[in-house]
């Protein structure tokens, strides 16, 4: 247990602090623990730091809640992904309004290398079930992590899908870990933790409050490559997880339903908004995504290695993408994002996140142009 740990704990658990102004006070002060020795008049004088929170850092009134949770956490096997280690999810570190810890529970790589986030209405039609499962079958050759909220209606059912296939699947609450919400899916949330997790960015003992949801949409949207909509009305959760998933340069699909059927509004006019692109099949999706199914993947790395290009041999520690990207400008020296895209055969939109990832490891630095380099 370090200072730091439970000093970052503290400021998640101080009333009126978010993940943004949480950033903006450790880059004023130079840590966590530092914030917390600060005077009030250097903390009065950072940005978006009023009186009243100014007053509740230096009473430290989060500080005993911090160091209980951490040894309860401990004891219950909770694991805490803090923005600056190295294990927090790559997706979510170049968003500026990324969660400061993940709580995660189960086994999962967060950084599978392809990851589909699927979500819809609580009411779930018979429809719906059926098209969600198809889903979840179509992507197992492509062996992709699930993401879901773990709410009634479409996203228990992908979930369950993914436990019957052997898909890795995680659930992203709106409460603490410690509360599962809700109490139907229990038993679904630990089978869930033998081939993937359930997280959150909420303390422990966290109840799921009406305005926590938004937050927790944004969570999926950014932990995926991808999100498809399978049904929704006109209004409801899965449109704010399309609109952090735009805002985020995520793709999205919606499968197209009856007229006439208020659960399919939503996704029919996201496609004719041009919004989301109809969803059709899996397979379909893919080629858009110019993804590769795991027998594809395995042909590829061996005709690469043939051709005396071996990214992950050359860089141990990273995601096969990333040791393409890396292996590419190790090559080739300085490349456009374009001819990148076209030699690794991956999406742009992926491609430019999978960049700015490496950039901010300092892998690699970008050029005018679009060009980048390795270091």
């Amino acid at each position: 247990m370090s200072i730091e740990t439970i000093a970052l704990l503290a400021l998640i658990r101080t009333p009126g602090i978010g993940s943004v102004t949480i950033r903006q006070l450790i880059s004023y002060c130079g840590g966590a623990a530092q914030v917390f020795d600060s005077d009030y008049k250097k903390l009065i004088k950072i940005p978006g730091v009023g009186d009243k929170m100014a007053r509740g850092l230096l009473q430290k009134t989060a500080w005993k809640d911090a160091e209980k949770e951490w040894n309860v956490c401990q004891k219950d096997g909770v694991e805490l992904l803090f923005y600056t280690d190295a294990k927090y999810p790559r997706r979510l570190k170049s968003l500026y309004d990324s969660p400061i810890v993940i709580y995660s529970k189960g086994e999962v790589d967060y950084n599978a290398q392809k990851t589909v986030g699927i979500v819809g209405t609580r009411q779930v039609t018979e429809y719906g079930k059926n098209v969600t499962e198809t889903i979840i079958h179509e992507l197992v050759p492509y062996n992709t992590l699930v993401v879901s909220g773990l709410a009634y209606g479409v996203d228990i059912t992908a979930h369950r899908a993914c436990l019957k296939l052997g898909l890795p699947t995680v659930g992203v609450m709106a409460s603490g870990l410690d509360v599962i919400y809700p109490l139907a899916h229990q038993k679904t949330s630990i089978d869930m933790q033998r081939n993937g997790a359930i997280a959150t960015e909420n303390p422990l003992g966290t109840k799921p409050d009406f305005m926590r949801f938004p937050a927790r949409n944004r969570i999926i949207a950014g932990l995926s490559d991808v999100v498809i909509v399978v049904e929704s009305a006109k209004k409801g959760g899965s449109l704010i997880t399309v609109e952090y998933a735009q805002n985020y340069h995520r793709d999205v699909y919606a499968v197209p339903g009856n007229l006439g059927n208020p659960l399919s509004e939503g996704c029919n006019q996201l496609i004719k908004n041009n919004k989301a692109c109809l969803f059709s099949t899996v397979e379909e999706m893919a080629t858009d995504l110019q993804w590769k199914t795991k027998e594809e993947v395995k042909s590829n790395t061996a005709r690469a290695h043939t051709l005396d290009f071996e990214p992950l041999l050359l860089f141990e520690g990273f995601t096969q993408d990333e040791g393409q990207i890396l292996a590419l400008l190790k090559k080739g020296g300085e490349m456009q994002i374009d001819d990148m895209s076209w030699q690794s055969g991956i999406h742009l939109g992926k491609l430019a996140t999978l960049l700015l990832n490496l950039e901010f490891q300092g892998m690699i630095r970008s050029m005018p142009g679009k060009k980048y380099a390795l270091i």
